[in-house]
């Protein structure tokens, strides 16, 4: 496959059945966005992160106000790719063994002996909503994380491995802090994305409220099974990347370090804390799923910029400077991106 965009290596050679395989996922992307659309009215953008994060084996962090059907959207994916799926709503008495499990002691009725058995907690399924993470202590926060960075969960001095593919989608309510346990920025780093969800326009609003005050009822199609999943997110892994696609990713999380030497001056007057290496690794691999979904085997810069957002905004930090001249992240990834060059003069240069 010769070069024929920004970003695609010269001779990429696919096998069949990688070819097959990015094409059944370009297929499935279009029925499940077509299966979503038949309950979730809008929200375009943020079924495109979610699917972006699935297929890169990344988890996500939804941030938006009660009532706009984040539940119902992640329920409905979950059916939509053949899914197991759990709602565990966090609050502040909630244990670890409350989400990962518990033993109890279970006697055999013949012999009459008596062991422990473990009894799975709702953690256990492919896709778990963690609704309002916030509330609940840090101990049962952890608990979670670890199950998000590892796929196992210990349990009694045991480790038992969850069922694959693993998804967390996590949601925080931004308007009620009182009594909540903000993650420390080390935690959201584990989250591949954080995903805005935002109001529906006008026209979306009035679609929803015409069509959830009727009769509504709508059996989904299943587009993707779990172990095509599986195989498609390891589809996504091996799709290569030119070198100044990775520098470019680089720069955009190395130029958001104040400290930093090539940090602009924007970036120190108003951020405490930039992205570390974790957001440049999640900037391919979101810009590799971004392609294969597209029906692309190579990753441009531009794939890259489609997901900088989501990738960033929870890891640029920002302090009191920015807060008092009403500047968040996001405008501060907007800026960045202006920025920041797709190329250097060393890879113009060599080229």
């Amino acid at each position: 496959m010769a070069a024929k965009k920004d970003g695609q290596p010269p001779e990429t050679e696919l096998s069949k059945d990688d070819l097959e395989a990015v094409r059944k996922l370009k297929e499935g992307y279009a029925q499940i966005r077509r299966e979503l659309s038949r309950v979730i009215v809008g929200q375009d953008k943020v079924i495109d992160e979610l699917l972006i994060s699935i297929f890169a084996r990344g988890h996500c962090l939804l941030v938006g106000v009660p009532g706009l059907a984040k539940t119902l959207m992640i329920h409905s994916l979950a059916d939509a790719l053949s899914l197991t799926f759990n709602r565990i709503q966090f609050t502040p008495d909630l244990m670890p063994a409350d989400i990962t499990g518990t033993e109890v002691i279970q006697e055999d009725p013949d012999t009459h002996d008596r062991r422990f058995k473990f009894l799975h907690g709702p953690i256990f399924a492919n896709v778990i909503l963690a609704d309002e993470i916030n509330r609940t202590p840090p101990k049962t926060q952890a608990a979670l994380l670890e199950a998000m960075q590892e796929h196992k969960v210990t349990a009694g001095g045991n480790r038992y491995t969850l069922s694959e593919p693993f998804f967390v989608l996590a949601t925080q309510n931004p308007i009620e802090q009182e009594g909540t346990y903000p993650l420390p920025e080390a935690q959201l780093d584990r989250f591949m994305f954080m995903i805005l969800v935002d109001y529906p326009t006008e026209d979306e609003e009035f679609e929803i409220v015409r069509t959830t005050t009727a009769r509504f009822d709508v059996q989904l199609e299943k587009a993707l099974s779990g172990e095509e999943i599986v195989r498609l997110q390891s589809i996504v892994r091996e799709v290569p990347v030119a070198d100044h696609v990775i520098r470019y990713a680089m720069r955009l999380a190395r130029w958001s370090r104040p400290t930093k030497p090539e940090a602009p001056q924007f970036i120190r007057d108003w951020v405490s804390w930039g992205a570390g290496p974790r957001a440049s690794q999640y900037l391919i691999l979101g810009g590799k799923a971004l392609a294969v979904l597209d029906g692309r085997y190579y990753v441009s810069c531009d794939d890259v910029r489609a997901v900088a957002h989501p990738v960033l905004r929870h890891r640029i930090i920002t302090n009191f400077n920015a807060e008092a001249e009403g500047m968040s992240p996001d405008d501060l990834v907007d800026r960045l991106l202006a920025e920041v060059p797709e190329k250097t003069e060393a890879v113009q240069a060599s080229e």
